[in-house]
């Protein structure tokens, strides 16, 4: 069965949860040329989540505008989606979500900050988005979990890595030693039940977003 919603989705929400959010058909990480077959294919609203970075060759500018130029709607959130949406999205394509406006605003620049390692067939992520990271350590310090210097260290190690080594074990035993056993312990049990995943609640933004302009439109899925 064809779809007129598309959603290209991997890490960053679990596919069966986002369809308890929307009726759509969801397609793995887009890859150069998703855009296009997505169009081709029949769709009138293509929500870019996912993307591929390193593994393939990704999703091009030229498909996003000539999908948009052919009256298909593009939405774009939390990861490749993000960076693209804020790349064009003075051309027509919309972004979503705080990571969208954090690449808008100019606060984020790099691809590094969404990037991560994930298990190709079931898009389990294996290693951390350093925005995330960024995320968690910034709630962390506001909650009083760790003093501003160490969370600024915690940032720093993490920068510092490249990016599929970035693990919650790998920082903090780089931070050993450097910040208070206590501290770094409390943070470590505040992992256990408070990180932050930005990039999730950025996609899930994104599927309601999606759900409300298909009403706009009159599209069922």
């Amino acid at each position: 069965m064809r779809h007129e919603i598309v959603v290209f989705l991997g890490p960053s929400l679990d596919v069966e949860a986002a369809g308890q959010l929307l009726n759509a058909e969801f397609r793995p990480p887009a890859k150069r040329g998703d855009i296009t077959d997505a169009v081709t294919d029949g769709a009138r609203i293509i929500t870019l989540i996912d993307g591929v970075f390193f593994q393939d060759c990704s999703v091009g500018h030229r498909e996003i505008l000539s999908a948009l130029m052919g009256g298909v709607r593009v939405i774009g959130a939390s990861s490749m989606g993000a960076l693209r949406a804020a790349e064009l999205d003075t051309l027509g394509m919309e972004g979503v979500g705080a990571i969208y406006r954090f690449y808008r605003d100019g606060i984020l620049t790099s691809d590094d900050e969404v990037a991560l390692v994930y298990d190709p067939e079931t898009f389990l992520a294996l290693s951390e988005p350093l925005i995330n990271i960024r995320c968690t350590i910034r709630a962390a310090k506001e909650e009083g979990i760790l003093r501003p210097e160490s969370a600024d260290l915690l940032e720093t190690i993490a920068m510092s890595l490249y990016f599929p080594d970035r693990t919650w074990e790998g920082i903090c035993r780089e931070a050993g030693g450097r910040i208070l056993s206590g501290e770094l312990q409390g943070f470590r049990d505040y992992l256990e039940t408070s990180p932050v995943d930005q990039k999730k609640i950025d996609a899930v933004s994104a599927l309601a977003r999606t759900k409300e302009l298909a009403e706009e439109l009159g599209i069922s899925g």
